[in-house]
């Protein structure tokens, strides 16, 4: 191959990577609708599983930041996440009604899926906790597309028969993973529970 063809594929690959990098920095998550143009929930990944720091979407930037405790970098002192975490757009857990005044909470059971993902979720249940006095329910899902799936379950009915101890983990890991909090387990509930939740938070656009 001579110098100028190999000089212009590369030029031709550079310019194809800094479209891609341009076209993911304008997607706004905080404009994301809940359901995906297939009418499926989505969310948006903020922690990938197997991970300990802790990232929060911030809305004035439109990217991912860490969160800080005392002036640092939080970074969960425990087992790390046991699945993505983030959150379901357009919604938002009213500090009136004793929520804690942010987007719904997710934990999506898969393998690591890198951070500002938007990918299409199944509800299976929701684990209802109190985080000092405030409402603070995890919605548990797995991802819609199969070959994603770790678990294959599709309901809170199968996942508490045939995964009963992936539940207890998880409930174990949320009632102790933070330094000095008083966080409480309230109950268990189901998918439905679970979308009646999220059309409850709902944020009209």
């Amino acid at each position: 191959m001579n110098t100028f063809l190999y000089t212009k594929l590369i030029l031709f690959g550079l310019f194809l990577l800094t479209s891609c990098e341009k076209e993911q920095s304008l997607i706004k998550y905080s404009d994301l609708s809940a359901y995906s143009a297939s009418g499926n929930l989505q969310m948006v990944v903020e922690i990938p599983a197997g991970t300990n720091l802790k990232l929060e979407y911030d809305k004035q930037t439109n990217s991912f930041l860490a969160d800080k405790k005392n002036g640092e970098n939080r970074v969960i002192q425990f087992l790390p996440y046991l699945g993505n975490y983030g959150f379901i757009p357009s919604t938002l857990v009213d500090i009136k009604k004793g929520g804690d005044g942010d987007a719904i909470d997710v934990l999506l059971l898969s393998e690591h899926i890198a951070t500002g993902t938007i990918i299409e979720i199944l509800p299976i249940g929701v684990l209802v906790l109190e985080d000092s006095g405030e409402m603070d329910s995890k919605i548990i899902a797995v991802p819609i597309d199969r070959n994603l799936q770790i678990l294959k379950t599709s309901s809170y009915e199968t996942f508490h028969s045939d995964f009963y101890e992936v539940k207890q983990l998880i409930q174990l890991w949320f009632l102790v993973y933070k330094e000095d909090s008083n966080i409480k387990f309230i109950s268990w509930e189901d998918e439905n529970y679970a979308r009646l939740e999220i059309e409850k938070w709902l944020i009209e656009k």
